[in-house]
């Protein structure tokens, strides 16, 4: 077994609890294998923005060798690499920005701290979506801003319930 023993069982009337003994050297092992668990979300994460910037590649070679106007596409890869690359969670930007800050800091701070950059960055971008909006004078960047806004609102309510759960275990294995 990886170390855990029986420490003290607890008989409640709504239940019963258990405490291990942890040995030191198997909780450090668990703590590098989350950490490596980790670098590896992250290089899944970057699989997507790194096929956008293949394509970019690939459409600009083919541009400037064919003579063919695939601006459209390169144009396209380009949008659809920033747009996915923002720091805003549940995007791409957003979990590789969690997941890093979860290695050095760890999950509860990770996740307060992304909640925060996630709707700080919502709101630049509402800022920079209306005055692209009126200077083009084309709505349908709002509809990808209500679309932004919709995730941000739900990713918070689920990092804020995240981050109440682990306060209250911190607690909990405090008291105990």
């Amino acid at each position: 077994m990886l170390g855990f023993k029986v420490q003290k069982l607890d008989v409640m009337p709504i239940g019963f609890g258990v405490s291990f003994r942890v040995d030191t050297k198997n909780y450090n092992k668990k703590i590098l294998k989350a950490n490596l668990l980790t670098v590896k979300k992250i290089i899944i994460v970057l699989a997507g923005p790194l096929i956008n910037l293949i394509f970019i590649f690939i459409f600009t070679i083919l541009e400037y060798i064919l003579k063919i106007g695939i601006s459209t596409l390169i144009y396209v890869n380009i949008l659809i690499f920033i747009f996915n690359m923002m720091p805003i969670y549940p995007l791409d930007g957003g979990r590789i920005l969690k997941n890093i800050l979860y290695i050095f800091l760890g999950k509860l701070k990770a996740l307060q701290i992304v909640n925060v950059i996630s709707k700080g960055g919502a709101f630049v971008l509402t800022f920079v979506i209306v005055s692209i909006s009126i200077f083009y004078q084309n709505i349908s960047y709002i509809f990808v801003l209500i679309y932004i806004w919709i995730i941000v609102i739900k990713a918070s309510k689920i990092c804020n319930m995240k981050i109440k759960m682990y306060k209250i275990l911190k607690n909990y294995i405090a008291i105990n």
